[in-house]
């Protein structure tokens, strides 16, 4: 609806009630603008015919006619407040979505009106379904004062009115149409099913197996029924209805399947299921997200294939132990594995372990393929293994050592290289042009995951791969030798946007005619992505500057003030390339080090004793659950750090306060900090501070803990977050 969900600056507030404040300069609170308005296409569902040419035309059965004064005719449904995912019924042509709607937690029946609902609506044809002036089964809001605070009468869903201000449509709305179902945070009578907790409702489609293939689509039992499902809540369920769409009982599909938060689903032209998981964290890269299939078996089902090595790389012989130990079967049936390791295929029977030997060198997949002896066959994902090579390893040592970083506090750092083949920083062989190392200041951790490892590694890798082939028979660097030295190859190629894979298929493929007379020697067992490397360091040295340029391999990083306002991790990346082997590719050994900005949510917690948790809008808050319990971090390092401070809120002022501890390594371990919340306050937030006693070296263990002064607390202290403050 463009209205914001949040409570005004002045005077009176939404409090997750409804957004109709009529106050001038304050339209943004106002959805009676926006959703309630017929003259304005937010807050809507919209239906249009695109013709050939780009533009479109109104079909029949809109909201309003083409034509209607302060009505736009693109309207089908109006009156959401967030209508996400809409679905179509493919035979009836019913429209269903899913309406997220407001948060006031309790009704207000007597001055505002009904707490917040999400819904799953049903429209057989256009309407008006209610928002900002009704919600859920049609309960109304009433008319509020934001000024003085009064109530007017509520609204009324037979002739309701928009009398904004704001509103440039119609004053007299279509009467209203009810939700298809609705639920609240709390438990819902009419739809016990869909239990309690956040809302986040979302419609899927409306199945009809005979349009899809009889091999893979779904059983005659899911025909005509609709899959509803809820983002946060974490659920699909089935909703039966009868022959003319009305609403009949609703059940669990896959129950015991846990679905990490679906934000989208469809159903493919196979008939089978396709899901796409958001994960279980907001705005981060979730490793629980991804795109599944969801396929119907009823017969034999087909074993999990899952496998592992105990390395990657290694020198000739390379003895390589492998794995398929998490492999399962759901009809327990006996499995027998199959192993690939490259083109040797090697029966394992009914062993889930399989050892080889690689004596030549090269990359190779490995993987494995599981049967259950009744036709069902799986093979795992293909790991690749480097024979003749063995990876480097890099490691980044910090003094002080710490979790954080700091505006203005050096960071010392040094970057520590050892490979079999090449050497090591210490002992001398290490090519300091293969070795990268660099800062980011990131503002959402999802972007954490391996940043800039691939933009400055992969050049590393391409140049180090020229080192292995016969490339340097015919070129330099950036002399001219028998063909053209590779920066002018760059000067030559650097705009043209087809250089890539014109330059690639050229290294693979040979040819000439370009630079002189002289032939370019093909590579046909080059890989493409190898071949594509080495062009990315080409084209880098257009200019005749370094590539990447990067941070010494010790050094010391001080964090600005800016930096550190515009972040919330600092990501300390280094990764080095060797050089190769004969007939086995370079490799890139690289590590990260991440440090967040000073402070920790009590949800950071490894684990806890005796804490209940509680809800604060869309975090949770930790409680101690009697007299006394505790929370702790793992590897928290307190470089720079001289105290903690814990945030919190009360809710009415303390009978005879708490005691705070900060504690080392274990609950019984060395306390490193104290303070005391005392009796009285006033209800709200708060925090206290304990001055760190000593230094503190390593990353530790932190326990916070936590206990009542004495028996006559009967107050809870609501624990939000810890604040570490440098000296």
């Amino acid at each position: 609806d463009n209205s914001t969900p949040f409570n005004q600056p002045v005077g009176f507030k939404n409090n997750g009630f409804a957004p109709i404040d009529h106050r001038e300069g304050l339209h943004q609170y106002d959805a009676s603008r926006s959703s309630g308005n017929t003259n304005d296409l937010r807050g809507k569902i919209l239906r249009i015919r695109v013709k050939p040419d780009g533009s479109y035309e109104i079909p029949e059965g809109n909201l309003f006619k083409p034509g209607t004064q302060g009505a736009r005719p693109e309207i089908y449904v109006m009156g959401n407040r967030n209508p996400y995912r809409i679905s179509v019924d493919r035979k009836t042509g019913f429209l269903y979505w899913g309406e997220v709607g407001p948060d006031a937690n309790v009704d207000s029946t007597a001055t505002r009106g009904p707490r917040g609902y999400d819904e799953l609506n049903q429209a057989r044809r256009a309407g008006f379904f209610g928002w900002p002036f009704f919600v859920g089964n049609n309960y109304a809001y009433h008319a509020y004062n934001y000024t003085t605070g009064e109530s007017g009468p509520s609204f009324d869903p037979m002739k309701p009115l928009n009398l904004s201000p704001n509103n440039t449509g119609l004053k007299e709305l279509p009467p209203v149409s009810p939700a298809f179902i609705w639920y609240p945070y709390a438990s819902s009578s009419e739809f016990p099913e869909v239990g309690t907790g956040g809302r986040n409702a979302m419609a899927g489609p409306v199945y009809y197996p005979e349009f899809y293939p009889s091999a893979t689509r779904f059983p005659d039992y899911f025909k005509g029924k609709l899959f509803f499902y809820d983002w946060i809540r974490g659920w699909i369920k089935i909703v039966t209805m009868d022959g003319e769409g009305n609403y009949q009982q609703m059940e669990p599909f896959m129950a015991g399947t846990k679905f990490n938060s679906v934000i989208d689903m469809e159903m493919g032209p196979d008939g089978r299921l396709y899901l796409l998981e958001y994960g279980t964290g907001w705005f981060t890269k979730n490793k629980d997200a991804g795109l599944a299939r969801v396929d119907y078996n009823g017969g034999n089902r087909a074993p999990r294939a899952v496998v592992s090595v105990n390395r990657t790389s290694g020198t000739l012989p390379l003895t390589l132990k492998a794995s398929a130990a998490g492999s399962k079967d759901s009809d327990k049936d006996a499995l027998t594995y199959v192993w690939h390791f490259g083109n040797l295929v090697v029966p394992g029977g009914g062993k889930s372990d399989a050892s080889f030997t690689f004596t030549k060198p090269g990359a190779y997949p490995v993987f494995v393929e599981v049967k259950d002896g009744k036709g069902g066959v799986t093979r795992s994902e293909a790991l690749t293994v480097y024979a003749g090579n063995e990876e480097p390893r890099v490691s980044i040592e910090t003094d002080p050592a710490s979790s954080f970083y700091f505006a203005g506090k050096p960071l010392a750092y040094k970057v520590l290289v050892s490979d079999k083949e090449d050497g090591s920083t210490e002992k001398g062989g290490i090519d300091e042009a293969a070795l990268q190392v660099k800062v980011d200041y990131l503002s959402s951790p999802d972007k954490a995951q391996v940043l800039g490892h691939q933009a400055f590694s992969s050049l590393a890798e391409g140049r180090n791969l020229v080192a292995t082939l016969d490339c340097k028979t015919c070129h330099k660097e950036n002399e001219k030798s028998i063909g053209p030295s590779y920066a002018m190859v760059a000067e030559k190629y650097v705009k043209d946007p087809k250089a890539k894979p014109y330059l690639t298929g050229k290294i693979i493929k040979g040819g000439g005619g370009v630079w002189g007379e002289v032939a370019m020697a093909a590579h046909p067992d080059l890989k493409e992505g190898d071949a594509g490397l080495i062009v990315d360091w080409i084209l880098s040295l257009a200019g005749g500057g370094k590539p990447v340029p990067g941070l010494p391999a010790k050094g010391s990083i001080v964090p600005t003030a800016k930096e550190v306002a515009d972040s919330k991790l600092m990501l300390v990346t280094a990764s080095y390339t060797d050089k190769g082997a004969p007939k086995s590719r370079p490799l890139t050994g690289y590590t990260t080090l991440q440090f967040k900005q000073p402070v920790l949510s009590v949800t950071d917690r490894t684990s806890t004793e005796r804490i209940n948790w509680v809800d604060q809008g869309r975090a949770k808050a930790a409680v101690v659950q009697g007299d006394a319990g505790w929370l702790m971090f793992e590897g928290i390092g307190l470089g720079h750090v001289s105290a903690l401070e814990l945030g919190y809120t009360l809710r009415e002022p303390l009978v005879s306060g708490y005691v705070v501890e900060w504690v080392a390594d274990s609950p019984d371990g060395r306390k490193i900090g104290e303070a005391v919340i005392g009796a009285g306050g006033t209800a709200g937030a708060g925090k206290v501070k304990a001055p760190l006693m000593g230094k503190v070296d390593g990353p530790v263990k932190l326990y916070l803990k936590v206990r009542k002064a004495d028996a006559r607390e009967t107050k809870p202290l609501v624990m939000q977050q810890i604040l570490f403050l440098s000296e």
